[in-house]
């Protein structure tokens, strides 16, 4: 069975840091682009940023300058280092991924986590 499973979430101040990781495990026999998607409450889901097999990536243009990602194609795992915070930042972070599986391609997502951004 194929997760994602995302770990780095939680309550930083406005100007702080966190770094969210997503790693993928199960019977994967190629991984394509990752990413990272947010939805803030009341807004509809966003991308932030993602990252193809190559190492292109591609950001959101609020989170430009502020966020890098990166990943680890031997752990099957991405980052987003969020530096500089913002309140409007709040929201639950899902990582998504495009695999191919046992059961063929498609995409999979993480369970989400929390980043809250305030005084």
């Amino acid at each position: 069975q194929v997760q994602l499973v995302e770990s780095g979430g939680g309550l930083v101040q406005p100007g702080g840091s966190l770094r969210l990781s997503c790693a993928a495990s199960g019977s994967i026999f190629n991984i394509y682009a990752m990413g990272w998607y947010r939805r803030a409450p009341g807004k509809q889901r966003e991308l932030v940023a993602d990252i193809t097999s190559s190492g292109s990536t591609n950001f959101a243009d609020s989170v430009k300058g502020r966020f890098t990602i990166s990943r680890d194609n031997a752990k099957n795992t991405v980052y987003l280092q969020m530096n500089s915070l913002k309140p409007e930042d709040t929201a639950v972070y899902y990582c998504d991924a495009d695999l191919y599986t046992i059961g063929g391609r498609r995409r999979y997502w993480g369970q989400g986590t929390q980043v809250t951004v305030s005084s």
